[in-house]
């Protein structure tokens, strides 16, 4: 006796079967190596049928992805795959994460697009400082500049901060060519290319000229208190624990504070992280969120999350064997 369970979706005449499917059928394909359950497309209608809690898993995905193309995008590969992980943890629908928009550049939208991104932009919601740890491509900074310029334009502060530390600072820096600005410009070079990503250059370069956008080194944040602000510090793994803790305590009234870092890719001499004691000094304190993304969260090309798994695995194993062989 089968306790198989069997519903049939009708496809609305508006939205086209070929973006849901994908071409190719890539994308039935990728639900389908994801999913026991039978899945049979004919003409408007998907049938499914297999295991309950599964019909009903595919019935919240296919209707997802009627949503996206019937608004007129088209579901990728990825986002399928994204779309199945967020399903079989349970803690987002596809649909939350979608209508969850930071943030809209002409007529882009920018939102979470994984279980860790919504987590992160929910506790920086939620808590006054947030620090994001994880690799690169996880949207850490990307989605914190969303966050700050969102705050901007609903005037919530008065004033965006951008820093990251400079690790070459000092006797390295001073033999550079040109002025300070010139110098220590490639640094934050990646603050400003994701500024300009969301933001009409013409208004970016207005604000970053009246200061409302301040874009510059840590050591400049030294002494001073930041109230009405949104501040973020980036790469902050190659912050020493004295300069972690005076950006820390730069707080103001009415701010908040994004911190951003990969604690794989410590540059500082003797891999002494701020970014680490920081974790270990202020995890347990109220109003302080730390958010860890993964390889799962990685939001560029699908190659690199898998670059980044492969990284994570090989680093696992040689801590394992290190660990065996004392």
């Amino acid at each position: 006796m089968t306790n198989d369970t069997q519903i049939t979706l009708t496809v609305p005449d508006h939205v086209d079967m070929a973006s849901i499917v994908g071409p190719q059928d890539s994308v039935l394909h990728t639900i389908q190596k994801a999913y026991s359950a039978r899945i049979t497309v004919r003409g408007n209608t998907v049938t499914i049928k297999g295991d309950t809690l599964e019909v009903q898993s595919l019935a919240t995905l296919f209707g997802d992805l009627i949503k996206v193309s019937g608004s007129g995008d088209v579901p990728t590969v990825d986002y399928v795959q994204h779309a199945i992980d967020l399903l079989r943890m349970g803690e987002f629908s596809p649909t939350a994460l979608r209508e969850d928009i930071l943030l809209t550049y002409r007529g882009r939208a920018i939102r979470p697009k994984t279980a860790g991104q919504k987590r992160y932009v929910d506790a920086i919601r939620d808590n006054t400082v947030t620090f994001a740890i994880g690799p690169a491509g996880t949207g850490k900074t990307y989605l914190a500049m969303a966050m700050a310029v969102a705050a901007l334009k609903r005037k919530e502060v008065n004033r965006v901060i951008l820093t990251r530390p400079i690790v070459e600072a000092g006797e390295n820096l001073g033999f550079l060519p040109g002025t300070l600005t010139e110098k220590v410009d490639p640094y934050i070079r990646p603050l400003y290319d994701a500024l300009f990503d969301m933001t009409d250059a013409g208004a970016a370069a207005d604000l970053l000229e009246t200061g409302v956008i301040e874009i510059a080194p840590l050591a400049f944040m030294r002494g001073r208190t930041f109230n009405d602000s949104f501040i973020i510090l980036d790469e902050a793994q190659n912050t020493s624990p004295e300069q972690m803790k005076m950006f820390l305590t730069r707080l103001g009234f009415n701010s908040k504070m994004v911190v951003t870092g990969d604690v794989t890719q410590v540059d500082m001499p003797g891999g002494r992280s701020g970014l680490r004691h920081a974790r270990a000094v202020l995890e347990h304190v109220d109003d302080i969120a730390f958010c860890d993304l993964s390889g799962k969260d990685v939001v560029r090309h699908s190659l690199v999350a898998r670059i980044v798994d492969a990284y994570e695995h090989a680093e696992t194993t040689r801590s394992k064997k290190h660990t065996e062989g004392e």
